[in-house]
């Protein structure tokens, strides 16, 4: 087999290997014939942007992921961005092999420092703040995200499912995936964790209370965050769809450590770990419904088991509305069709409309921000005709650039943050593709 990415030519461009360019021009065939030549010419050129500017494969054939536009390894970012190239794994192993190499990488940053949500490519010294209290060479920034042990998990188990190889099950994953179920539960009581973030900021979501520990929890049997998906602090301790995608996590680690393993005890434990979080997000994490018809319940986004409860709901995945496509096995669904419909409206505080487009935005880019990636989940959680919509409605809202951005103005698509988020353009990818299986094409 050839190079996965060959070297870079004398034009400037670097052309993937042969049989993913094949690949990659048939997905956005089966997209032109179902959503148009723009649409169609948008997903080719997003989904070969991520694998040829934003992974760098090493000597070792571990592969590095930027963001796009910041120059470091997000472990959440790294496994969503590969997102719509895992449903072709099976028939093109160049492809396989680059997103092994992922899973790698992935597994060697937990290894490293399972409390660290970004990594720099070898010990560079690089931060995103040189004063924060870690100061790892390894380590671009160590904001715990329980989602950060979350997704190398499912990326490694959806590999594996996908390719019927256990290739990287050595070893270090192995001793990885241990320390996942006990890091988790070690912070189902986190008073007694090591752990702590504190930031010379005046901005409140950039540093944790009380010294680095965060504010107050009680034990609710859910396991606690000090970060949200989008880098935010938690408000309070328990992000309830983060607990849920670790639920799912967790059911994986079983499956591999039964099946690859024959690790009776680290199966056990990791399903009884899931149980409880699935338990405790039932004890603590179901209230009332915000504003809504009276006696609906929801799930709640964050909440403390003191009585601190948040409803609201944030773009960055995991999110309430993504839990069908990141907790599938573990939720309930009665309660997420009530939580959809709070979600995708005015009672959730990050629910934005304008002339042109209305969805869900995020603290993290403040107040009136659209962002294209939770308008790609609530089609891909919706139903066909959500779809279709709401991927021509994300084509229409890029500014004209041609790229998917991280939050717009839905009265002013030209008004945008991060003009090249390669997050988002997976997600767009991976609409479209839905759009395409929606049709049969």
């Amino acid at each position: 087999m050839g190079p996965l990415i060959t070297t870079t030519t004398t034009t400037g461009a670097t052309p993937l290997h042969p049989e993913i360019e094949a690949t990659l021009r048939a997905a956005a065939e089966r997209v032109r014939a179902t959503s148009g030549e723009r649409v169609g010419a948008m997903v080719l050129a997003a989904l070969r942007r991520t694998l040829t500017d934003t992974l760098t494969v090493g000597a070792d054939g571990s592969v590095f992921v930027i963001t796009g536009d910041i120059p470091a390894m997000w472990l959440r970012d790294s496994t969503t961005q590969l997102t719509p190239y895992l449903r072709f794994l099976a028939d093109c192993p160049p492809l396989a092999a680059l997103v092994a190499g992922v899973v790698r990488r992935q597994l060697a940053c937990l290894d490293h420092d399972p409390y660290a949500n970004a990594f720099n490519d070898g010990p560079t010294g690089a931060h995103y703040d040189p004063d924060d209290v870690c100061d790892d060479p390894h380590v671009w920034e160590q904001k715990y995200e329980v989602d950060s042990l979350a997704y190398p998990v499912t990326l490694a188990h959806r590999l594996w499912r996908e390719t019927g190889s256990a290739e990287v099950f050595d070893e270090r994953a192995h001793r990885v995936l241990r320390t996942v179920v006990d890091q988790l539960r070690a912070e189902q009581r986190h008073d007694t964790s090591p752990y702590r973030f504190s930031r010379e900021t005046t901005i409140p979501t950039e540093t944790l209370a009380r010294d680095g520990r965060g504010t107050p929890v009680a034990f609710t049997g859910m396991t606690w965050s000090a970060f949200r998906p989008s880098d935010d602090a938690c408000t309070y301790g328990y992000n309830v769809p983060a607990n849920l995608f670790a639920a799912q996590a967790l059911r994986a680690v079983a499956e591999i450590a039964e099946e690859v393993w024959a690790d009776a005890a680290l199966a056990a434990d990791a399903r009884a770990l899931s149980g409880e979080l699935v338990d405790g997000v039932a004890a603590h994490g179901v209230v009332p419904a915000p504003g809504g018809t009276a006696g609906a319940r929801v799930y709640a986004y964050e909440v403390d088991g003191l009585g601190g409860v948040l409803c609201m709901d944030d773009a960055n995945t995991p999110s309430l509305l993504s839990l069908p496509l990141v907790a599938p096995d573990v939720l309930d669904h009665d309660v997420w069709r009530a939580t959809r419909a709070f979600v995708l409206g005015p009672a959730n505080p990050y629910w934005f409309s304008g002339t042109v487009a209305a969805g869900v935005g995020s603290p993290h880019t403040g107040p009136g921000r659209v962002w294209p990636i939770a308008l790609a989940v609530e089609g891909l959680t919706g139903t066909p005709a959500d779809r279709a919509r709401l991927l021509q409605l994300v084509a229409d809202t890029d500014g004209g650039t041609g790229h998917v951005h991280e939050g717009f103005d839905p009265s002013d698509p030209t008004t945008f943050s991060r003009p090249w988020f390669s997050w988002a353009d997976s997600m767009f990818c991976e609409l479209a593709l839905a759009v395409a299986d929606d049709a049969g094409a």
